[in-house]
């Protein structure tokens, strides 16, 4: 019986070590395919998602969905340090009696043992009595210290890593409208340097879907992080850009074609990665989110900002084709984190986020703030 003890406690340790070494330590995505910390999220945020969808009224379902990245993660941390705890007890056990002044020898002293010196309490009312007991304390002393360092230089850089995410987002509110569209970022660069600006924006979001893949491959936890205003995220975001990026590609005449094929480039990797690191199989939506009724009116609206745009069935199906290759997979992300994929154009007139005046008690004003002509070829905007 103690050696078994002993083995468990081992085995146990040493998982708990290994999975928080992959998720906070190694820096790159890690394709075993059973691991406890993904079991963790995807078995804690299908209920969740669940019950905030049965029993939350609609405006508030994104508040309590909200909750559930840095709730998951205070608790997946008490759980990795609780396993700590019970695995260094058994090794307790299997080594052999302890020295108590106020318990009886019994795992419950094994594992009060084991909880004060993880947590480096040092309270002495009990003690190991073998020389390999007191190895182990010493070892288990240094483990909890450490692994408390590394949870407060863990839980930093993910509110960093999410901070960065989400200023070019809340910077996309007023070049793309809310929530962002393919339409609405092509017809607020119809003006005389248009073109230019939004190559400058495409390369901008070159950048950040890269950081956007690398810092949510190393820490998946952040796709579970939302945005602050409940028809933003850093999916609907991807996808606008997406869209924009095939529509240039395929459809309009200017001098950033160039630059939106890299842009779509490293997007669509993005998208394609998340989708294997959630393991969601990409499927298509269920109604088609750009009908030929749809595009030719979004491209009369479009013409008649003054974009030169080409036409004709073979561009029809080139950008039919390029939406296939992005679409099912981010219809996939979309379902599970259940968030809504944007649509290719809003209606015009359409307030964007930072138009809303919360102030007016009667809502928003007759005539909400326009931004200032040029003001997009500002980098500073």
């Amino acid at each position: 019986m103690a050696i078994l003890s002993a083995l468990v406690g081992t085995a146990l340790v040493l998982t708990v070590f290994w999975e928080g070494f992959e998720t906070i330590v190694l820096p790159r995505r890690v394709t075993r395919r059973y691991r406890f910390t993904r079991l963790f999220f995807r078995s804690t945020w299908r209920p969740w998602s669940a019950l905030v969808r049965r029993l939350v009224p609609e405006k508030q379902r994104e508040t309590y969905l909200s909750y559930f990245g840095p709730i998951s993660l205070l608790l997946l941390l008490g759980i990795w340090a609780g396993g700590l705890i019970l695995g260094f007890a058994l090794l307790y056990q299997g080594i052999g009696p302890l020295a108590s002044t106020s318990l009886q020898d019994s795992f419950i002293a094994d594992l009060y043992l084991s909880g004060t010196t993880f947590f480096t309490l040092g309270i002495g009312d009990v003690t190991p009595r073998t020389n390999l007991a007191r190895v182990l304390t010493v070892a288990e002393s240094g483990m909890g210290f450490g692994f408390l360092a590394l949870i407060i230089g863990y839980l930093p850089a993910l509110n960093q890593s999410f901070a960065q995410r989400e200023v070019s987002i809340t910077m996309l509110d007023a070049r793309a409208g809310s929530p962002p569209t393919a339409v609405e970022i092509l017809r607020r660069h119809s003006h005389e340097r248009g073109m230019e600006a939004l190559r400058e924006l495409l390369h901008d979001w070159e950048h950040w879907s890269a950081e956007l893949l690398e810092s949510h491959l190393s820490y998946p936890v952040l796709a579970y992080f939302r945005s602050q205003h409940d028809n933003q995220s850093w999916l609907t975001a991807l996808t606008s850009i997406l869209d924009t990026c095939a529509f240039l590609m395929v459809s309009l005449e200017a001098n950033c074609k160039r630059q939106a094929e890299l842009t779509y480039a490293i997007a669509r990797h993005a998208v394609v990665d998340l989708s294997l690191v959630f393991h969601m199989p990409p499927h298509e939506p269920t109604h088609n989110r750009l009908p030929v009724e749809e595009l030719a009116k979004l491209r009369a609206e479009l013409m008649a900002a003054g974009l030169t745009l080409r036409l004709g069935e073979e561009s029809d199906r080139e950008l039919a084709e390029l939406r296939r290759q992005y679409e099912p997979y981010a219809n996939a992300l979309a379902t599970y984190l259940r968030i809504t994929v944007p649509p290719w154009g809003i209606r015009a007139g359409h307030p964007d986020n930072w138009q809303a005046n919360p102030w007016e008690k009667r809502g928003r004003p007759k005539v909400p703030p326009q931004i200032p002509a040029g003001a997009e070829d500002d980098e500073h905007f």
